[in-house]
């Protein structure tokens, strides 16, 4: 179920600052349209950490609805406070949720004992299957290979979304629990490479804009077409790259924006684009026949 080209979806805003509703169903139309496998909603991309309690559980419902089974919805729940966090993972199965996305949890800096433990009693609470996810750059704290090793023996810990940029780590949770877990990569501009050590795909951002090249590319690596994939992957790289610009989601927010695909606005304490860093994004843009 969670494997291929899979989007971590951004929310779209009104100029009031509110969910828009109709631009979400439309950007899930445009995913589903350009062979999207899997939509990822209120993830970091999908700026889950300003949603408010009320917010959080009407994204998942809209991409559920909208999706309508048609392909599986994983629904980012994870928080760094397990009760909190079992809630949201509750709230998104009973709304019909195929999955979950589980951040590490972020700000507390806790052990990889209580990390264990953290994912340990989500996985015992909500009977769906479950991605862990790893971002230390986000969260402030590695789970290490280890650890996503012993939590690949719990039965409905499906799979890791792997965001460290730790080829290393990655390679050795495949290579001791690589039939236990499924690694995904969480980092667009690591994507073969990591396919290419056994990956199953990516949760990813560029996708918001460019859904059909990266499925392109991720279809490639799992047929074990390396050379078509090597030369879709280097093509990408600077697309990758400038999604990265500035924090994660403004520049593609911005660039679904200069797409018409949805507004730009992000929440504080996110801001607009610098000037300086807009022109570079539109150039960018241009090069790939985007805007």
């Amino acid at each position: 179920m969670v494997q291929g080209s899979m989007v971590a979806i951004i929310t779209p805003f009104d100029n009031e600052g509110n969910f828009d509703e109709e631009s979400y169903r439309q950007l899930i139309e445009f995913q589903i349209e350009n062979g999207t496998d899997v939509i990822v909603p209120c993830g970091t991309t999908g700026e889950s950490a300003t949603l408010s309690f009320d917010e959080h559980p009407r994204v998942i419902k809209t991409c559920i609805e909208q999706v309508n089974k048609r392909v599986p919805v994983v629904a980012g729940t994870g928080a760094n406070n397990t009760a909190e966090a079992i809630e949201l993972s509750k709230n998104a199965k009973a709304m019909g949720a195929d999955g979950l996305l589980l951040v590490c949890p972020y700000y507390n800096k806790p052990s990889q004992e209580g990390i264990y433990l953290h994912y340990k009693k989500l996985a015992e609470e909500v009977a769906l299957p479950q991605v862990l996810y790893n971002v230390p750059g986000r969260t402030g704290t590695n789970m290490t290979a280890a650890t996503t090793c012993r939590l690949a023996e719990i039965e409905n810990i499906v799979a890791i979304k792997e965001a460290s940029g730790d080829l290393i780590q990655a390679s050795e949770i495949l290579a001791k629990a690589g039939d236990k877990i499924d690694l995904i990569s969480g980092d667009d501009f690591l994507t073969f490479p990591m396919m290419a050590c056994g990956a199953k795909g990516v949760i990813s951002v560029t996708a918001n804009i460019a859904p059909a090249q990266v499925k392109r590319m991720v279809t490639a690596a799992a047929n074990g077409d390396y050379a078509t994939a090597r030369k879709l992957h280097l093509r990408l790289l600077e697309l990758h790259q400038a999604m990265f610009i500035e924090a994660n989601p403004v520049p593609v927010k911005t660039s679904a924006s200069l797409m018409g695909l949805c507004g730009d606005l992000v929440r504080l304490p996110l801001s607009p684009m610098e000037a300086a860093n807009l022109e570079k994004l539109k150039s960018i843009l241009k090069k790939f026949d985007l805007i």
